[in-house]
């Protein structure tokens, strides 16, 4: 154990490995998008499938892997964890139609739901006082930073080589990230033997599972009466009713089954899978509520921005890469400024001017997004999103996680971790629905005012919305379509937009949350005693 004490900052930079493992995956996987759409011609349900699959699995499991953490070991759950991303991020390489890949987005949520909360409990185990403060910071600003090199990576990888080498690029850092855990890191775990809550566990995979079902598929099922019957092999739905709203009540009803069951578990003094009794902490309780609201919109416009400069402005992956770079920029910029400040400035205060910064950037960039933008406005805006959100998450997960004893750290951790991506599964479902929904309605009013038949208006916005745009560049081919081709440009342009500002809008009311968060936070980053 001294040995691993003396290397523990080492053990931090593997530990920080591990998590960019995940969050360049999702954010690759953004660049990917448009030559997956056309090498596999996924649709663009299909495209958001591609996303929330993964992120669906890895909210639902956060809770159930966290609580395993700190009954088996968090170092050996997280090496698990590892070696299933990996081997998952193969059958996404070899996919050869959209089910395979969605199904092994699938997987990899799995895989992420092991390494996430096990790097912060492992964080919070690790440190103490003033020296948590400053991991975390590294902790945050390395999600901030790698959200950012992912998009330069994967359009690299893409452009010179093929989307699949952007899966298959996991495997050697998986094998790097193992290697450095087993000789950096000590193993931690809990004295408590408490049996995991699997009816807990089957509630929560439900209601996350209908909700992110009911805001992806609205759009095509219709959201109140039938627009197309899905179908399960011959069956088919037999109501005039979308299956939507069914969805949202299936949601609702399995999260008050979820809450009531775990009020009688801990009632009965046994284990719950969310850890209900820490919310009895007031910073624990309103940090997870902010970073609930906070994440409906931090990464939002992550989704949208690759399809727009690619299928609206014509750039290459590894130019969309490059852009994105300058958000890298600030997120590592802001590793400093948060570790400089920890222990110095109330880490709300530092949370509070982080959020400011990312709806400047993000509000900033919807104002640039047009069919025929520069991209060189974009740099400043994106480097201030940047900035914003390596400030932000740190300092949040510092905040929640102060007052928790370190007992209860996996738990804890997936419990954080799983308010973040409740807002955040909602929240790529909402800005994916408003990018597509506006994008069809404003193309409809165009081609419309062309005097455009109907049937042929529905089929060019079918054609342009359920590829993702990737359409556009063939309505620009042909001279009778030309012209069609700049409306659909001008549409997914709009939808852009409009996404970017229902993602600042969701941080706005983020930073409004910040104010539940009291004296307790301000003192969290002085170091604790434990």
């Amino acid at each position: 154990m001294e040995r691993y004490e003396r290397l523990r900052w080492i053990g931090l930079v593997f530990i920080s490995i591990a998590v960019s493992l995940i969050i360049v995956d999702s954010t690759i996987v953004n660049v990917a998008i448009p030559e997956i759409v056309d090498d596999l011609g996924i649709t663009s349900t299909e495209v958001q499938w591609v996303q929330e699959a993964y992120t669906l699995v890895f909210a639902a499991l956060l809770l159930v892997f966290g609580s395993l953490a700190d009954r088996f070991g968090r170092r050996r759950l997280l090496i698990i964890g590892v070696v299933v991303f990996a081997a998952s991020s193969v059958l996404a390489s070899l996919s050869s139609d959209g089910g395979t890949l969605i199904l092994a987005r699938l997987a990899q949520g799995v895989g992420g739901a092991m390494i996430l909360p096990t790097t912060l409990s492992t964080i919070n185990a690790t440190f103490r006082g003033r020296e948590r403060g400053i991991a975390f910071a590294v902790w945050g600003s390395t999600i901030g930073g790698m959200a950012a090199v992912g998009p330069l990576l994967g359009g690299w990888l893409t452009t010179e080589f093929s989307w699949r080498w952007a899966f298959g690029i996991n495997i050697p850092l998986g094998v790097i990230i193992i290697a450095g855990v087993l000789l950096t890191v000590a193993e931690t775990r809990s004295d408590r033997t408490e049996r995991i809550d699997v009816v807990g566990a089957v509630l929560s995979v439900v209601t996350m599972g209908a909700l992110v079902f009911g805001l992806i598929e609205g759009r095509t099922y219709g959201w109140w009466s039938v627009d197309q019957r899905p179908r399960i092999g011959d069956a088919e739905w037999p109501l005039d009713l979308s299956p939507i709203p069914f969805a949202f009540a299936l949601a609702l009803v399995a999260l008050i089954a979820f809450v009531l069951w775990g009020l009688r578990r801990q009632r009965a003094g046994r284990s719950t899978l969310l850890a209900l009794r820490l919310f009895g902490i007031p910073s624990f309780r309103n940090g997870n509520i902010a970073a609930a609201v906070v994440a409906l919109g931090e990464f939002g416009i992550i989704l949208a921005l690759p399809l727009w400069l690619q299928f609206v402005l014509g750039f290459e992956a590894v130019q969309t890469g490059l852009l994105l770079l300058a958000l890298a920029g600030g997120s590592f910029l802001a590793s400093g400024v948060a570790g400089a400040a920890s222990g110095r400035i109330a880490p709300v205060w530092i949370v509070r001017a982080g959020l400011i910064a990312e709806i400047i950037g993000v509000a900033g960039v919807g104002l640039v997004i047009a069919p025929d933008a520069d991209w060189g406005p974009l740099i400043p805006f994106l480097f201030v999103y940047g900035l914003g959100v390596g400030l932000a998450t740190a300092q949040l997960t510092g905040v929640v996680l102060a007052d928790v004893p370190v007992a209860d750290s996996g738990s804890a951790s997936g419990t954080q971790s799983t308010s973040r991506q409740l807002g955040a599964a909602p929240g790529v479902a909402i800005l994916g629905t408003v990018l597509f929904s506006t994008t069809a309605g404003v193309l409809s009013a165009s081609l419309d005012d062309r005097g455009l038949p109907a049937g042929q208006r529905d089929q060019v916005v079918s054609a342009v919305v359920d590829s993702a745009g990737a359409a556009i560049a063939g309505l620009e081919t042909g001279p009778e379509t030309a012209d069609i081709a700049g409306d659909a440009r001008a549409a997914f342009s709009d939808g852009t937009r409009y996404a970017a500002w229902t993602a600042a809008g969701f941080l706005a009311i983020g930073l409004l949350s910040t104010a539940t968060l009291g004296a307790s936070s301000a003192r969290a980053g002085r170091g604790r005693k434990d």
